[in-house]
């Protein structure tokens, strides 16, 4: 890894960790929890979304793809809080752990664009049905990695840790 990919990597971690920390508090009306839950990438976002993004995302975010994925994220992590973000516990295990099966993973994992934001939708809906919390910056990787070796080794990495876990 690159020194530049490694200061981006943390740089998404504290950020995923900060929008965490942020749907979860008392600092988020319940109304505007509720708006973010209801969210759509294909659609114009809740003004709840923008006092969020404002004070939380990184430049950048308003791009036009950008933003559909940051409403993604923000969308998926409001579906599971409070249990949401979990930094030991990788986005592979998490779908072992629920018993996810593995042609929906295939399918999230070979998708792009559109077609993976609503698989991620419906992930984070049966990971918060199930109460499980994982590392939301794998899933925010899933959305904002554009470079195709650092996104292949993303898909290794959470098919690698579902097998695994999946076997012990």
């Amino acid at each position: 890894m690159t020194e530049n990919s490694l200061n981006r990597d943390e740089n998404l971690s504290r950020t995923i960790a900060r929008l965490a920390t942020f749907i979860a508090s008392t600092g988020l009306s319940n109304g505007d929890r509720a708006a973010l839950k209801r969210m759509h990438f294909g659609q114009p976002p809740p003004l709840a979304f923008y006092k969020l993004a404002l004070r939380y995302l990184p430049t950048g975010w308003e791009s036009d793809t950008a933003r559909k994925d940051w409403i993604t994220i923000v969308s998926g992590m409001a579906l599971m809080s409070p249990n949401t973000h979990r930094p030991d516990q990788s986005l592979g295990h998490a779908l072992a752990e629920i018993r996810f099966a593995e042609a929906r993973i295939e399918r999230l994992l070979a998708s792009r664009d559109d077609s993976r934001r609503t698989l991620v939708l419906r992930m984070t809906r049966y990971l918060a049905a199930k109460l499980v919390a994982c590392n939301w910056t794998e899933i925010a990787g899933l959305l904002l990695t554009r470079d195709p070796d650092r996104l292949e080794g993303l898909h290794r990495r959470i098919a690698r840790d579902f097998y695994i876990h999946q076997i012990q």
